[in-house]
């Protein structure tokens, strides 16, 4: 079973990568490998988000596209608060990030990997209203699992930005996060 951004429900649908100047990023995915069309939110911090545990006041920028069925996020801290993009990039520098998931079961798959022994590292509301949960992996992969609650809302504004990049044409390669 798919979504209707043609990932599998249940699965693997992000790759996320830390980079220095979100603009800079977005221009060399588009120019080098002609992947678009980017959709950009100049600041997000989550709504209620917590930070190992922590109340968190980090900022970051945010640029998806799609590349066939997979959401590509670049990621660009702002600031110097601590947070799981700080932390990456403080230990290995710009590059991967984080695997995405969809959950249905947001909580159970939660308390599932924490049984694992993956620590819950952040957690938030995202614009679409639904949450997203950071597991450290502690180097059991090569980054971050990031839960992403699957909702009717999450599922229209991924769906959208992947019929964008179908037979995206290279106009308007910025377009305002939705």
């Amino acid at each position: 079973m798919l979504y209707d951004f043609g990932a599998p429900v249940g699965g693997l649908i992000q790759m996320a990568y830390i980079v220095e100047d979100l603009n800079s990023a977005v221009d060399q995915w588009v120019k080098q490998l002609k992947l678009g069309p980017w959709f950009v939110l100049d600041s997000f911090t989550g709504a209620d988000p917590v930070y190992r545990g922590g109340p968190s006041q980090a900022d970051v920028a945010i640029g998806m596209a799609y590349s066939g069925s997979m959401l590509i996020e670049l990621i660009q801290p702002k600031d110097e608060h601590p947070s799981v993009y700080r932390e990456v990039r403080d230990q290995r520098g710009f590059g991967f990030h984080h695997f995405g998931l969809a959950s249905h079961s947001f909580d159970e798959d939660l308390q599932a990997y924490q049984k694992r022994g993956f620590e819950l590292a952040f957690l938030a509301r995202v614009p679409t209203g639904g949450r997203v949960g950071y597991l450290d992996t502690h180097g059991q992969m090569p980054g971050f699992i990031e839960l992403i609650e699957a909702d009717a809302a999450m599922e229209a504004h991924f769906t959208g930005y992947r019929r964008a990049a179908l037979g995206w044409d290279g106009t308007d390669p910025v377009r305002p996060f939705i």
